[in-house]
């Protein structure tokens, strides 16, 4: 009797793993190692298969559980799922700050007064005014020329003041006042002299009605020799607001003032500049006063 007899033969046909164990032995009796070695290598693959197979598994399970975890956190699961147009705008999303922004009403200065207005008008017109304040201090300077301040007054009897038909238009306009003030640079003399009325349209009036007689009376004295009382002198006659200004020129001994000499109209136009600035100066300084108070 002999090995292997009643056992099923090996098929040489057939995949190892549908063989006997023992399906196939030497006439020795010896097991086949071979066909034993290629089951056991089977098994081997058919285990890591289920164990790669597995741990993805189990990685996709971990996976889903963190998103969970994360959209839950976040707030709305569902929320994270809708389209991008289903968000809020830019202007429906609230800003970082609840609280508005501190507002100001828009303020703007007011506009500046008009210094015109307060020296066109007794009513407005309301500065000290005298001699010394139209004519300041004891000399003049306008660009080279320095003039020395001689006399001055003030008359409230305007036609004392003036000769000629001057006397006759500045009582006809209601002159109140007539400050002078005389001025001397090189062997010329200057008076010149304002006028004060209630309103501007008088003041334009008494300058309109005057005429080459109208003229300003010399103010003489206090070193200043008499000048423009019988010799022929320059004269001019101008107004701004309420005021009326006059100015009257010569030689400090007696000569005639000719077409020529360009020093006697220089001196008059000076002092004539002069004056206008110093009217137009006080309607500046109360229109910045009225402005601020």
């Amino acid at each position: 009797m002999s090995y292997g007899q009643g056992e099923p033969q090996w098929d040489p046909w057939k995949p190892s793993s549908q063989q006997s164990e023992w399906g196939s032995r030497s006439g020795s009796g010896t097991p086949d190692w071979a066909a034993l070695a290629e089951a056991s290598e089977a098994r081997n693959k058919r285990r890591r298969v289920l164990l790669i197979v597995g741990g993805a598994l189990a990685t996709i399970g971990i996976g889903a559980a963190v998103t969970v975890a994360v959209v839950s956190a976040n707030g709305n699961a569902n929320a994270s799922n809708k389209p991008a147009g289903a968000l809020p705008s830019t202007a429906n999303i609230p800003s970082e700050s609840a609280d508005p922004a501190p507002s100001f009403a828009p303020t703007s200065a007011p506009p500046p007064l008009n210094p015109m207005d307060f020296i066109s008008s007794a009513k407005k017109d309301k500065a000290p005014i005298s001699a010394n304040t139209l004519f300041p201090g004891t000399q003049l300077t306008v660009g080279a020329n320095v003039y020395k301040r001689g006399p001055s007054d003030t008359g409230t009897n305007c036609a004392s003041a003036v000769q000629g038909t001057l006397p006759a238009v500045l009582a006809k306009n209601g002159c109140t006042k007539v400050f002078r003030a005389t001025y001397t640079k090189d062997g010329v003399a200057v008076t010149v002299g304002v006028a004060l009325f209630d309103t501007a349209s008088q003041a334009t009036k008494a300058k309109q009605q005057a005429d080459s007689k109208s003229i300003l009376r010399s103010l003489f004295g206090k070193g200043v020799p008499a000048f423009c009382r019988t010799t022929v002198c320059r004269s001019t006659t101008n107004s701004y607001g309420r005021y009326a200004y006059f100015t009257l020129a010569g030689f400090t001994n007696g000569k005639d003032v000719t077409a020529k000499d360009a020093k006697v109209f220089a001196a008059g136009d000076d002092l004539a500049e002069f004056t206008f600035r110093q009217i137009r100066r006080r309607g500046e300084a109360q229109a910045a006063a009225a402005t601020n108070q």
